[in-house]
This record gives structure tokens, C-alpha cells and sequence, in this order.
């Protein structure tokens, strides 16, 4: 599988009510919400930290966000989702091919899911029963630029037409550098943003795309993008804390605090790898299975670090997605130093889906979080960032 061919694959709100205020966070909700709706969050005590609290009571109170998600688009996956009782996801996408092949299958299950514009459309999506899709880039490789084009004067992209087709989160590359941005598997680690990068940047806070930064970009440029984001919140869908695990996905304590001070988020992945994985055992073709603490320990320690309300999920399953043979993808692409040898991706043991999810909220809840900093990271702090960036 070649890795434009892999990205493919897995392609898979300042609303007329007021502001719902949760925990010291607003986030935006309609006022058409329903009665059944209001009793279940005023059922919800969000300073609450009982160990007997029920998982699925607080899951069902809240408006879960998959921060990160790049498993194919089929019934299944939908069926998952709502096992999980999560009502939105964020949605990796890739080229125009890619659009057209989401938007087909929306067609035909238009009474299950659609894809989100607006933090109010997610809320939508919540009170009709349905899966609200929030379409990203893992690279913002598919815009193809021509390099000899100048960079001066008005953009020169078609982010606009993504924009358009829905697309409102973006990365700059996938681990190597591309024209826009070093990757963080580049061994000249001070590759930051190139101009056509910091182009695109522009572009994002003209059409309000959430830049999506770390993890697969080099931190130089994740600090670039930072640096011209002033009041802009800034975020990382989809890592892990270096400082836990020195994996190549992972990112420092200093951009994570970076991250924090611009109102992002950091979302924290269940891949395997990224927790366990390092110089000491990458002899190993397969690291051994890492446990839920392991992923629960993240959470602890980003709330420690820059507090509750810059952390959520950012699981990044791949469900559905075949065996990943292609030696240049796992050499190039995915180095055995960092990721595993095996035909697929590893993610912790008991959270290994997005049906899962009741796991982590239990592992929470026995670690001492209350109700509502647990509510933040299913959701609210996403949609606190949606709203900033898209506005109404």
C-alpha cells in the first residue's frame, strides 16, 4: 500500500441560545435542546468524585468528540460510533478523490451521519440521533502547490475549495518534511515552516482552519505556527507526552505548555506504540501491550502540567484499515525505531476501539477525576476550540 493510497483509505457555535457555561469552560449550544437532554445533564454533578459513579451516565450527559480518527468510512464505523455514544468525530481525509468517496457514502446514509460545518451543527447532529463528521488533513500535501509559483501577494491554493467541501482542521505534513513544513522523523530537527508553510498559515486564520501542529510536523515548525498565531488557538489532534515516553509522535513539556497558552489542545492517542516504544526496546519487531494506566497516565500528567481544560481524546484508530505491507511506509514513513514491525497498528490494551470508551472514563474516575473535568475531555474542550476558531 503506498502511503497516499493509506491516507486515502482511511478517509476514511455561537448559536441563538445563550452560553452554556461548564466547569469555568462555555460552550455553545442551542436552545432548542431537548427536555430529555436537560435531565440528563442536570443529573450530572460536575463536582462530583465519588468512585461509584457510573461511566456510561456521564458519557451520556455529555457531547463526546473523537479528536482524532482515521478508520474507514463504512456502516461499521458508524455503528461504532454510536455504540460509543460519540456524536461527533474528527475525520481524516486526504485528495478531492478522497471528498468524493466521503460524500458518496454520506449520500447513502444521509439518516445516520453527515459532515459538520458548525459547532451548532455538531449540537444538531446530538439531538437527531446522528454522527456529526468534522473533516481534517493529517497533511496539507493533496493542495500539490507548483514551487515556482510565487508565494506574495493573495494565496495561490485551493484551500479555499476544501474549505468549502468541509474541510476545517489541517496538519502541515505526515512525519517528513514537505513543502510546507519539516517532519518530525527529518534529522535536521530545526526544519521549521518554509514560506509556502507560513502562506498557509495565513490561509488558515483567513478561512478559520483550525491549525493542527506536532506530532507528525518537527516541533520547529509547530513553534512557527505558534509564533504567528497570536490569539489564535492552536492545537495538537493527535500525540502523546515525550516526557512519559521519548518517541518520535511524542511532543515536549515546552510545546505542550506552548499549545496551552494559545487556548489549544492537546489530544492524546491509545497507539501502542507511542507509549511504550523507544531506543531501549526497538529491537523488539512488536513492543509488548501497553495498559490503560499507561494511557490514563497522560491524562494525568497533561492536567498536572498545563491543567484540564488543554487535554482531550485523539485516539486515532484505524479501524477497517488492511495490513500495511509497503516496507517504504514502514522504513520511510514508520521507522522501526518508533513503530512496530507487525502488519497493523497496536493501540492499549482496553482501549483499543472507540467502543472502549467507558474504560477510560471508569480508569478516570477511579484515579480521582470529577464529573466535570472528565466532561471536558470527552468533549467540552473541543467544542470550546471549535467555536473560538469557526466562530457561529
Amino acid at each position: 500500500m503506498k502511503r497516499r493510497e493509506f491516507i486515502r483509505d482511511a478517509a476514511v457555535v455561537g448559536t441563538t441560545a445563550g452560553l452554556l457555561r461548564k466547569s469555568g469552560s462555555f460552550i455553545a449550544r442551542p436552545s432548542s435542546i431537548n427536555k430529555q437532554e436537560k435531565h440528563q445533564t442536570s443529573q450530572q454533578d460536575d463536582s462530583d468524585r465519588s468512585p461509584n459513579r457510573d461511566p456510561m451516565a456521564i458519557i451520556e450527559s455529555t457531547l463526546v468528540v473523537n479528536g482524532l480518527d482515521s478508520s474507514v468510512l463504512n456502516e461499521k464505523y458508524i455503528r461504532m460510533l454510536k455504540a460509543a455514544q460519540a456524536t461527533c468525530s474528527h475525520f481524516s481525509t486526504d485528495d478531492l478523490q478522497s471528498f468524493a468517496d466521503l460524500y458518496n457514502f454520506l449520500d447513502r446514509n444521509s439518516a445516520d451521519i453527515f459532515v459538520a460545518r458548525t459547532v451548532k451543527e455538531i449540537w444538531r447532529a446530538r439531538m437527531q440521533g446522528k454522527i456529526a463528521l468534522v473533516l481534517g488533513w493529517q497533511s496539507a500535501q493533496p493542495l500539490n502547490l507548483n514551487p515556482e509559483r510565487p508565494m506574495s501577494g493573495p494565496p495561490k491554493t485551493p484551500l479555499r475549495a476544501y474549505h468549502e467541501l468541509g474541510l476545517r482542521i489541517s496538519m502541515f505534513t505526515y512525519n517528513v518534511a514537505n513543502m510546507f513544513a519539516g517532519g518530525n522523523l527529518d534529522h535536521d530537527t530545526q526544519i521549521g515552516l518554509t514560506n509556502a508553510g507560513r502562506r498557509l498559515v495565513e490561509e488558515f486564520h483567513k478561512l478559520r482552519i483550525i491549525a493542527d501542529i506536532g506530532g507528525h510536523s518537527s516541533e520547529k515548525a509547530a513553534f512557527d505556527a505558534i509564533e504567528m498565531s497570536t490569539g489564535v488557538p492552536v492545537i495538537c489532534s493527535h500525540t502523546n507526552v515525550k516526557a512519559l515516553n521519548d518517541n518520535v509522535r511524542c511532543i515536549s513539556n515546552p510545546l505542550i505548555e506552548a499549545i496551552a497558552k494559545t487556548g489549544g489542545v492537546i489530544g492524546i492517542t491509545a497507539v501502542n506504540d507511542f507509549l511504550v516504544r523507544n531506543k531501549s526496546n526497538s529491537n523488539l519487531p512488536i513492543t509488548p501491550p501497553a495498559t490503560l494506566d499507561k494511557y490514563l497516565d497522560q491524562f494525568d500528567y497533561v492536567r498536572k502540567l498545563i491543567g484540564v481544560d488543554y487535554v482531550g481524546l485523539g485516539p486515532d484508530f484505524v479501524e477497517g484499515i488492511g495490513p500495511i505491507s509497503d516496507d517504504s511506509i514502514s522504513q520511510t514513513v514508520w521507522p522501526i525505531e518508533y513503530y512496530s514491525k507487525g502488519p497493523s497498528i497496536l493501540y492499549v490494551k482496553g482501549f483499543e476501539n472507540i467502543v472502549q470508551l467507558p474504560n477510560v472514563v471508569r480508569g478516570l474516575i477511579q484515579r480521582g477525576w470529577s464529573t466535570g473535568e472528565i466532561r471536558k475531555i470527552l468533549g467540552g474542550n473541543w467544542l470550546r476550540i471549535y467555536q473560538q476558531v469557526w466562530g457561529a
